[in-house]
């Protein structure tokens, strides 16, 4: 299938929510309590969206809160370097600041992620901080599971969503899970389930979907039956290192291999992923090639430090795609 989007409008893409700092660790094969130093970039999983689809050459939007202060600058300064509009990037003036999010390279398959969310700048979004007009010129809206741990941001998508629907604009859920500003995983489940039953397109892991179904024994096909019985065209199960599956509306099921890499570390994958799935979409490509780019893009981004600069673009993704076909 080929799912087509409007042609008249001012975006490709408008992303919702969190927008933060990540402190990567420079130091490689040691514990964070030990490591010294670290190298700052904007972060955020919807603003690494925008951010890798605006690499990508999409015209993208962005609507978040940040920090006033050196923080909240250095995200709105960047995002605007690489071309993301940020003109409904809000700035609190409650004394909010900035998420922070702290990364330990232990080794490639030893990573993890310290974050501090509480009560931070992106979850202080407001209803009235989202624009109907802004958001009905772009051809979709994505929203992301964060955003929704905790209000008012929580309310602000849910406006956001609605001026969506309102406005025929589809809707992608990245379930985007992290459990720091969540109370349980009952209470997420209420949250993402009322987000998918929204969305046009919902790309998540099956991690994500057990959180989504607070439940860990329903199969792919069991879990993409049920959204795909509500507003869902599209449904992407990712599976890591064993690849990713696409569930269309019309019973069509695509399966797609990852692509080898030397990887450095393991967050950043999905954004990557998501930004040139989206993009292929967007293009006209067909939901097994938007796969492979969504593929080859986080096959890149995990074998370089960064999560948003190291985002690539269309040449390295077809490239590595073309020596994947001359390898097989």
């Amino acid at each position: 299938m080929t799912m087509t989007f409007s042609t008249d409008k001012r975006f490709d893409l408008i992303a919702v929510g969190r927008a933060c700092i990540d402190l990567n660790a420079t130091e490689y094969n040691r514990p964070m309590e030990e490591t010294m130093t670290f190298s700052k970039y904007v972060g955020g999983s919807p603003a690494n969206i925008a951010i890798g689809s605006s690499k990508l050459g999409l015209k993208t939007g962005f609507i978040g809160k940040v920090s006033d202060d050196q923080h909240g600058r250095f995200i709105q300064s960047y995002m605007e370097k690489v071309g993301v509009d940020t003109s409904q990037m809000v700035k609190d003036t409650e004394g909010h600041k900035s998420g922070l999010t702290f990364t330990e390279i232990k080794s490639p398959k030893e990573c993890s992620i310290l974050m501090y969310r509480t009560d931070v700048a992106d979850l202080n979004l407001r209803p009235e901080d989202v624009s109907e007009g802004y958001i009905a010129q772009a051809k979709i809206l994505l929203i992301s599971g964060t955003a929704l741990a905790k209000s008012p941001s929580r309310e602000a998508v849910f406006q956001a969503v609605d001026y969506a629907k309102r406005q025929n604009v589809p809707i992608v859920f990245e379930l985007d899970y992290r459990p720091y500003t969540w109370q349980s995983e009952e209470e997420t489940s209420v949250y993402y389930k009322w987000a998918a039953e929204q969305s046009t397109i919902v790309i998540g892991t099956r991690d994500e979907y057990n959180i989504l179904e607070n439940s860990e024994g329903n199969s792919d096909e069991q879990t993409a039956k049920a959204l795909l019985s509500s507003r869902a065209e599209l449904v992407i199960i990712k599976h890591g290192v064993d690849g990713s599956i696409a569930f269309e509306d019309d019973g069509t099921i695509t399966h797609a291999k990852a692509y080898p890499s030397n990887v450095l570390k393991t967050f950043g994958a999905g954004d990557s992923y998501a930004s040139a799935f989206l993009y292929a979409l967007l293009n006209g490509n067909s939901v097994r090639e938007a796969l492979q780019f969504g593929g080859a893009s986080a096959a890149i981004v995990v074998s370089k430090h960064s999560s948003s600069e190291a985002m690539p673009t269309v040449e390295e993704i077809k490239a590595l795609l073309a020596q994947h076909e001359q390898s097989v």
